[in-house]
């Protein structure tokens, strides 16, 4: 826990940009009936009953102190999902003079290099493996993630509807990032090491 919120205080370095990275799900609903649009004084109505349509990933990536989001709507969320989705990261524009990304995750079997290796050839994996290191949050402790703190304005703002078609989920989530982005939202931590010596105390050692 400390180790990440050493990371949180520094202050910003465009040579080791600090990136935080988290996956959400959600369900793909279909309408089975028609809405009736909104009219003067009443609010569009929508039927009780719907048909699952499966399920999508979302893989959300912040970086705080510049306000920039990074998200992708796959099917699902496999060891190569995730290697291509950090290769498309790690070659983006924002980070090409970056020496290395410093990502902040939670420990998932999938977050590990040796998904890139499982994905590309050694070489290419190799490639993205060195331009960036992983600090993971600890058990129970998915809170300390700022991208889970933006996937919950995601769900909030963008998805609390009906979404039945993966392309309709693509297209929203696209527009809610372009949105966030064009307006520079930065996250600005203020939970620090100290803090938590005194509110987490129960859970260190005592000596």
């Amino acid at each position: 826990m400390e180790e990440v919120l050493d990371i949180y205080k520094k202050p910003y370095d465009s040579k080791f940009p600090v990136v935080c990275m988290d996956e959400s799900s959600k369900q793909l609903i279909q309408e089975v009936r028609q809405s009736l649009p909104m009219k003067p004084g009443e609010v569009e109505k929508f039927d009780t009953e719907y048909e699952r349509n499966g399920t999508a990933s979302i893989f959300m990536a912040f970086e705080p102190l510049q306000g920039l989001r990074f998200t992708k709507v796959t099917t699902q969320r496999t060891r190569t999902d995730w290697a291509y989705y950090i290769r498309e990261i790690i070659d983006h524009e924002n980070y090409k003079d970056a020496e290395k990304i410093i990502f902040v995750m939670d420990n998932l079997n999938t977050h590990h290099k040796c998904s890139l290796y499982e994905t590309f050839e050694p070489s290419e994996a190799k490639r993205v493996a060195d331009r960036f290191e992983i600090h993971y949050t600890p058990k129970h402790g998915s809170w300390l993630n700022m991208a889970e703190i933006e996937l919950s304005h995601l769900s909030r703002q963008c998805l609390d509807q009906r979404l039945g078609e993966i392309t309709i989920l693509d297209e929203e989530v696209k527009a809610w990032t372009m949105a966030r982005n064009a307006r520079k939202v930065i996250a600005r931590w203020q939970f620090t090491t100290a803090d938590a010596r005194i509110k987490l105390r129960k859970l260190y050692p005592t000596i």
